[in-house]
């Protein structure tokens, strides 16, 4: 065997490639999803007081159902959110955690949890290294961003968003349930997400 491949094979096997190290797609269809059994990343998110968090320490206190969304000023991210407070009571009384993960900054959260009414935890991946960890991260077109500028929303300068998606994970950090739909106009059926909560606890 050539030396170069022993080195490649090396490389391979010793450094294995992170998710978040992944090329980020155009497109929200080409993404590449964490999948069931898979563990998520150990990154790090911020608290509505921008004090820095890991993902980890996040799950090891209870099951986890992680929500991803695009973003406060996004109508049906807000809607499905609204829609979750109907099922959160019993979410919680079965052992969950709820805690829902955007690009938006700290500040930002604030305002999302007030005109909501939110109960549940919001936190900030501004640097959207959650959103690239757990595969569901991205780059939105430039054309986009601008349509976006003209009505008041302005993205991080990565441009990334998440396919919404929501994740059931254990103290592990191993995902037991994803849903991720690249049309962000479709949601997960609060129902269908509660009945999936109770089976996978």
């Amino acid at each position: 065997m050539k030396r170069s491949v022993i080195i490649s094979l090396f490389i391979l096997f010793a450094f294995p490639a992170l998710p978040f190290a992944q090329e980020v797609p155009a497109d929200p269809f080409d993404v590449s999803p964490l999948l069931i059994n898979e563990t998520i990343p150990d990154v790090e998110v911020r608290t509505i007081e921008n004090e820095a968090i890991s993902l980890h320490d996040v799950v090891k206190t209870k099951p986890t159902m992680f929500v991803f969304y695009r973003g406060g000023w996004c109508p049906y991210c807000s809607r499905h959110m609204v829609e979750l407070k109907q099922i959160e009571e019993e979410i919680l009384e079965i052992g969950y955690q709820i805690i829902a993960i955007s690009v938006d900054r700290p500040e930002a959260l604030k305002e999302t949890l007030t005109e909501n009414e939110l109960p549940y935890t919001l936190l900030s991946d501004s640097p959207a290294d959650a959103l690239k960890g757990f595969g569901i991260a991205y780059k939105v077109d430039d054309a986009t961003v601008e349509r976006y500028k003209s009505v008041g929303i302005h993205l991080e300068d990565h441009q990334i968003l998440p396919a919404p998606a929501v994740y059931i994970v254990d103290q592990e950090g191993t995902v037991k349930f994803q849903y991720v739909n690249p049309n962000y106009r479709e949601r997960i059926n609060g129902d269908v997400l509660l009945a999936a909560a109770k089976a996978y606890l």
